[in-house]
């Protein structure tokens, strides 16, 4: 099973603010905020436009209230998309805020004085309202008015930031209308859909960390800590104190430890840092790489490419010559640096892949790209030509590439020549 992110209750809720800002811009988050937003675009499609709009506002908000109830659960990153966290509680909050949408649009088309204390009264009301019901599951309990009282007793003057996120969102929904006048619509749409989704998913987030910092004083158990106890995760932080302990006096104690936990493939990063410093430390140097290569490859399988280009980094101080086992990881790792602008890492692996891979279908594609970054940002034309006219001899008559080499070769002839 994979490992999984918990944050811990005590962490102070500023760090939680700050972290919560990217929260809807992380993983299955990010994804479901894009999915939303083009969504939008149904309300341009006649006679159907609305009920569509209508679904769309729906699956936001129960995707939201799916963030709230898995944040206040103590787990760090995103649910995936209609997460069964709790499907009666999620739908009963989505179908709250609709209704409460529809009374905010049915008041603006016929009653319009009473739009302004209507949207007062929600901003207000409906994060008191949303978190009651996450954590009680009570719906007549959140529609109380003293159990409003209680509940914003407990959180005190945190209680003001969904507020004020609830009041940010309202302000940008009434705007909304003057964008669309201002833009075209079909940019109008997308650029205040995105907006509005990325606030409703922040707003429910951070309710939700605010669920999970009291979650003993409201009676939830929070899941991810349950979860991370029964799959070992605990026993995980009881090892790294108990190789912290050992590592001064009895390191290769230590190391063998962490070697016996570390043959799971699921072994998280905190063990595989703690490892390499214990070998540091010792001056394995041959341990260092031969971990190197096992972390990066279990890293890339994992989708962690950024990380384990911080790896290829320390491995290539201790070995400069060295490079991933696995040419398809080597080929990632050197896009990513040249990505990252981090030219001379990019040229250096896109050098080996040639070296060690030259018959692999991609080595024409990585020659290529180190000729780039030699003519472009490393400003070295006169390594360039030479490395070109060898791909030249290799590959020239690839009919997938010729093209490019003959851009390139156009690109470098344009260039003065060395005196």
């Amino acid at each position: 099973m994979p490992r999984i992110e918990t944050v811990a209750p005590d962490t102070p809720f500023g760090e939680r603010l700050l972290a919560g800002f990217s929260y809807p811009l992380r993983g299955a988050a990010l994804a479901t905020c894009v999915a939303l937003t083009l969504s939008h675009y149904v309300t341009l499609l006649p006679f159907i436009g609305f009920f569509g709009i209508f679904a769309v506002w729906m699956a936001t908000w129960r995707y939201a209230a799916d963030c709230l109830l898995h944040t206040a659960n103590g787990y760090a990153q995103p649910p995936e998309v209609m997460i069964e966290v709790n499907s009666a509680q999620g739908w009963t909050l989505a179908l709250l805020h609709v209704l409460a949408f529809l009374a905010c649009v049915l008041c603006a088309m016929f009653m319009p004085r009473l739009l302004l204390p209507l949207l007062l009264a929600l901003i207000l009301l409906l994060p008191v309202i949303d978190m009651s019901l996450a954590f009680d599951g009570n719906l007549a309990a959140a529609l109380n008015p003293f159990n409003w009282l209680r509940v914003i007793g407990q959180f005190g003057v945190a209680y003001l930031i969904p507020v004020g996120i609830n009041l940010l969102l309202s302000v940008l929904l009434l705007l909304s209308s003057a964008m669309s006048s201002a833009l075209p619509r079909l940019l109008a749409i997308p650029i205040s859909a995105f907006i509005a989704t990325y606030l409703i998913i922040l707003g429910f987030h951070l309710m939700g960390a605010l669920i999970h910092q009291r979650h003993e004083e409201f009676g939830l158990v929070a899941e991810a800590h349950e979860l991370a106890a029964t799959t070992g995760q605990d026993a995980d932080a009881q090892l790294l104190d108990q190789v912290a302990s050992m590592e001064t006096e009895q390191p290769d104690a230590a190391i063998a430890l962490l070697v016996a936990r570390m043959q799971d493939k699921h072994a998280g990063a905190p063990l595989h840092q703690a490892y390499r410093r214990l070998l540091k430390r010792q001056g394995l140097r041959v341990g260092l790489i031969e971990h190197g290569h096992i972390w990066m490859a279990a890293l890339m399988a994992g989708g962690e490419a950024r990380r384990a280009l911080g790896v290829l980094q320390e491995c290539s101080e201790i070995d400069p010559g060295f490079m991933p086992d696995d040419p398809r990881g080597a080929g990632e790792l050197a896009e990513l640096a040249e990505r990252l602008g981090m030219s001379r890492l990019s040229l250096r692996l896109c050098e080996g892949y040639l070296a060690r891979w030259p018959r692999d279908p991609q080595a024409l594609s990585y020659g290529l790209l180190a000729v780039r970054l030699l003519n472009g940002p490393l400003n070295q034309p006169q390594d360039a030509r030479p490395l070109l006219a060898k791909l030249l001899a290799a590959y020239g008559d690839h009919p997938d590439r010729r093209a490019a080499i003959d851009a390139l070769s156009l690109q470098l002839q344009a260039l003065p020549k060395p005196a």
